[in-house]
Formats: C-alpha cells, sequence, structure tokens
C-alpha cells in the first residue's frame, strides 16, 4: 500500500486517539445527514412533479386544438389531425361552466362533453372508473362525476342531478337539465374530483345551445408526451394558423415552472446542510494537523516532499467525504423507498392535490447531490492540508 494512503488510513482509523475518533465520526454523521436530507426532499418535489404531471395529461389532453369561435365540422379535422406524425388519437369535446343544483342552491362546476366512444383514447378517464362502468356505455341523459363532487353532495350511482345551464333561449326545459349519475371517477386530483362533470357532448352542445356540427375543441394524445411542442409546429402545418393549438406544457408552464423553483430552492438550500458539515472536516483536519505536527517534522526531515504531506490530509478529508456521502446515499434511498411503498405520509388533497407523499428518484439527482457532496468535501480540505504541507521541519520539531 502506498505510505500515503496507509497514512490517511491510520489518521482516519485513529483507535488510539478517541478525541479524534469522535470528531472523525462527528463529522462522517453531518455529511450523511445532509445527503440523506438532499436525496428525500428532491426525490418527494421530484415525485410531486411526476405525480402531478400524470394526472394533469391523464385527466386533460396532451395537446388541445380550438378555435375562439368553436371548431365547425369537427370529424373532418379530428381526422386531419389524428394522421399527424406523433399523434396517437383525437377526440371532440365541449366544455363549459354550469351551475349544479342542490337544495336550492346552485354551485359552480365544469361540465366536459366528451365522445364516449372516442374519449378512452386520448385520455386515462376510463381507468379512473370506478365501478367497472364502460365509458362507450355513456348515455345521452347520464353523467359521470368525481369522487369529491359525490361524497360531498352525499350523490351515489342512479341518484338524478340537475344542471342549470348559463345560456338562455334553449330548447327543452329551458335552463335546466337533469342528468342519472351514471358512474364516478377518481383521479387522484381534488380540484378534478370536486369540480369536473363528464357527459355526452350532443348533451353539451344542447346545454350551451350550440349547433350539431360546432364543438369547443379536438382533444389530442401523443405517442410521446414530451414531444409535445414539435407535434404542436406539425399540427399547425397541417391545419394553418387559424386554430390555436395548445400542449399540456403550455396550459400548465406557471404551475409547472413553480415546482421546478422550488425544487432548485430546496437544493440550494439543503446544500448549505452539507456545506456546515463540511466545516467539521476542515475542523477535523485542522486538529489532526496539530496534533500530528510532530509526525509530519519526521516525515519532512526524511525527505517527504510537501505535495505528499498535502495529499496525505487530502485523501484523509475526502475520504470522511466519501463515507458520509455513502452513507448518506444510503440513508436517502432507503428512507425514500419506504415512503414510497409504504405511502406512510397522508396528505390533504385539498392542499396538495393528492393523498400521499410520493416519492421517485433519479439517476441524474442522486449523481448530482453525491458530486456535490464530494466537491464540498474536497475543498475543505485545501486549507488544512495546504497548512501541514506548509510546516517547516525545524518549526515542528522544536519542542518535541
Amino acid at each position: 500500500m502506498n505510505y500515503e494512503y496507509w497514512l490517511s488510513y491510520r489518521y482516519l482509523v485513529a483507535k488510539k486517539d478517541k478525541f479524534l475518533s469522535l470528531i472523525n465520526l462527528v463529522s462522517v454523521v453531518g455529511i450523511a445527514i445532509g445527503v440523506a436530507a438532499l436525496i428525500v426532499v428532491i426525490g418527494v418535489m421530484t415525485g410531486f412533479d411526476r405525480d402531478l404531471k400524470d394526472k394533469i395529461v391523464g385527466t386533460n389532453a396532451q395537446v388541445v386544438v380550438e378555435k375562439e369561435t368553436g371548431v365547425k365540422d369537427f370529424e373532418a379535422l379530428r381526422k386531419t389531425v389524428a394522421d399527424v406524425p406523433g399523434v396517437a388519437a383525437a377526440s371532440p369535446y365541449v366544455h363549459g361552466n354550469v351551475f349544479l343544483e342542490n337544495r336550492d342552491h346552485a354551485y359552480g362546476v365544469l361540465i366536459r362533453g366528451i365522445d364516449s366512444k372516442t374519449e378512452g383514447r386520448v385520455t386515462k378517464i376510463q381507468s379512473y372508473l370506478k365501478g367497472g362502468f364502460q365509458l362507450e356505455d355513456l348515455g345521452l341523459n347520464q353523467v359521470i362525476i368525481g369522487r369529491e363532487l359525490a361524497r360531498f353532495y352525499g350523490y351515489k350511482v342512479g341518484d338524478q342531478i340537475t344542471l342549470l345551464s348559463p345560456v338562455s333561449g334553449v330548447a327543452g326545459e329551458g335552463w335546466r337539465y337533469k342528468f342519472k349519475v351514471a358512474a364516478i371517477f377518481d383521479s387522484g386530483m381534488y380540484d378534478y374530483d370536486r369540480n369536473l362533470i363528464l357527459l355526452d357532448y350532443s348533451s353539451a352542445q344542447e346545454i350551451f345551445n350550440l349547433p350539431p356540427s360546432l364543438v369547443t375543441g379536438i382533444a389530442v394524445r401523443l405517442n410521446n408526451v414530451d414531444e409535445a411542442p414539435a407535434v404542436k409546429k406539425l399540427i399547425l402545418g397541417k391545419i394553418g394558423y387559424a386554430y390555436e393549438v395548445r400542449t399540456w406544457i403550455e396550459q400548465n408552464a406557471n404551475f409547472f415552472a413553480a415546482l421546478n423553483l422550488e425544487k432548485l430552492a430546496m437544493f440550494v438550500i439543503l446544500t448549505l446542510i452539507v456545506l456546515v458539515a463540511s466545516f467539521n472536516i476542515v475542523s477535523t483536519l485542522i486538529v489532526t494537523v496539530t496534533s500530528k505536527t510532530k509526525d509530519i517534522g519526521i516525515l519532512k526531515s526524511i525527505g517527504v516532499p510537501a505535495k505528499s504531506i498535502r495529499r496525505i490530509f487530502t485523501l484523509y478529508g475526502i475520504v470522511l467525504g466519501l463515507v458520509g456521502t455513502l452513507f448518506g446515499l444510503a440513508g436517502g434511498l432507503g428512507l425514500s423507498y419506504i415512503l414510497e411503498k409504504t405511502q406512510l405520509i397522508k396528505l390533504p388533497q385539498t392542499v396538495y392535490y393528492i393523498d400521499h407523499l410520493p416519492v421517485a428518484i433519479q439517476l441524474s439527482d442522486v449523481l448530482l447531490i453525491s458530486g456535490s457532496a464530494l466537491l464540498i468535501s474536497y475543498l475543505a480540505t485545501i486549507y488544512p492540508a495546504s497548512r501541514a504541507a506548509a510546516l517547516e521541519p525545524v518549526e515542528a520539531l522544536r519542542y518535541q
């Protein structure tokens, strides 16, 4: 074994020096806590981002094609959009705000008129339905409501609900429409489960007094959700710029920008924990240099160069940081696994949109955190190692 590595190992173990062993342990534990905290918190932030993205694109279209005056001859447009490379499916929809009448009170809700034959290819609504109901079986006088809406008003499958149209002069019963609850969906996002009602698009056309050939827009699902901006350009090139095409990224730009900013802020803040822990490495090395002055003097007197002395203490500090990082990775990854598999921490959906603490560990995040911890550990060794290398043999041995 190279003598530099051997001496670094002896200082690190320090079996006979209990005090030095203690401060070595404190340094390792400090780095480990910082790294573990970073792993867990960044994993939680990534989990939030992943789950919210999945639920948003699962309940909504990944790309929407709309026009201010509505989309006429929508079936032809749907087929045109469906033929664009990168598009997996397309389906028409009608959406707008109405009132839900309940015990002489009216509450604002969002209705989405869908084509029950094609909607299942565009969104994940079918997988959210309870009780085995098939989306294709949705009738003209039926609606699908969210779990939270059903719970809040006490609705069950088979109950009748009344919707009040904001448009006057429509046919039928005027501005009041009665529907039967055909199914209940559970998307896991409170806003959707509390405020969204699904029904056949022809019923929505009647509620908003629209002609049969007019819908709000075309909902699009992509083969790769991350290619939405590129597919948007292809769609505009195919149908022209008379239509407004918006991707799920654009529709939720502020939301995801805020999440990314929070993730960056948490990384910076928690990196300070590792930075503070690195001062333990500095103090450990300074104490070691002070207590090993005689050893350093002897080494230099027999011809050991200053760069070797510097390397001994640099290796010593780096190993402290490496051991702390490894323990931190093990602890952080272990805790993240437990949180993800057991869903131990429950969250109020009214605040956080989802019902449990999500965790998603990405290799890039782990490498960034580990690299940052090791870099900070290395920087912490520069001053103490330089002081050790600068000691003169005569000064080191004068009082020995």
